[in-house]
């Protein structure tokens, strides 16, 4: 399982680089996106799609190939696999057929936006997307019950409307956005969930990209 950038190029690992090039086949969440960084490093390793419609057959293929002898390694569009991602499905899979898998770790979003929160975060509460349309009421009180700190991911069609949920279900609920992040145009805002929300309504040119917040 080898993490890949989640933005910048040049956050790829040595490790990651040489393991892509020297194992029989890539199995990719969208091949179209790992082939870029292929391309970029220089690698011609053969590729297989495997994204959240894989079927178990799918699935079992891979297996049997790592059971013949070859060497597989998985990767997503961005970041480390097991997060939110089909990559638990191949992983389960292995473990039940009793194949080794090893973790080749990098960049995470959810590693970089603690490492800058600047907060005690020794314990924290995962929680993935908010649900598009039903749950989303259910998902924001559970974090807003939480007694530790909580990172969810956004996207920029339900970024503005879910600061403002969570405003409503955690009033001056403190949180640490950030935007984009290792890429050219990243960005990190600080304030309440009204602040922010505030701020990218006066900015709508900023309301782009992907988003990773804190609560706090």
């Amino acid at each position: 399982m080898v993490a890949t950038p989640i933005g910048n190029m040049g956050d790829m690992t040595y490790r990651g680089v040489e393991t892509l090039k020297s194992v029989d086949l890539i199995a990719c969440e969208d091949t179209r996106v790992t082939k870029k960084l292929l391309m970029h490093y220089g690698i011609d390793t053969q590729t297989v799609s495997l994204n959240q419609h894989a079927s178990p057959e799918k699935i079992q293929h891979l297996i049997s190939q790592l059971q013949s002898g070859k060497s597989i390694a998985y990767v997503t569009d961005a970041g480390t696999p097991g997060i939110s991602d089909p990559g638990n499905q191949l992983v389960a899979a292995c473990v039940e057929e009793g194949v080794d898998v090893v973790a080749v770790p990098g960049a995470s979003a959810i590693s970089a936006i603690i490492s800058i929160a600047g907060v005690d975060m020794q314990k924290f509460l995962f929680m993935a997307y908010p649900p598009h349309k039903k749950g989303r009421h259910t998902f924001f009180e559970k974090l807003a019950s939480s007694e530790n700190p909580v990172i969810y991911y956004d996207s920029v069609h339900r970024v503005l409307k879910n600061l403002d949920l969570l405003e409503e279900k955690k009033p001056g609920a403190q949180v640490i956005l950030g935007r984009e992040l290792t890429k050219m145009f990243e960005q990190v805002a600080r304030g309440t969930a009204g602040e922010v929300r505030e701020h990218f309504i006066e900015n709508p040119s900023q309301v782009k990209g992907e988003f990773v917040i804190i609560v706090i």
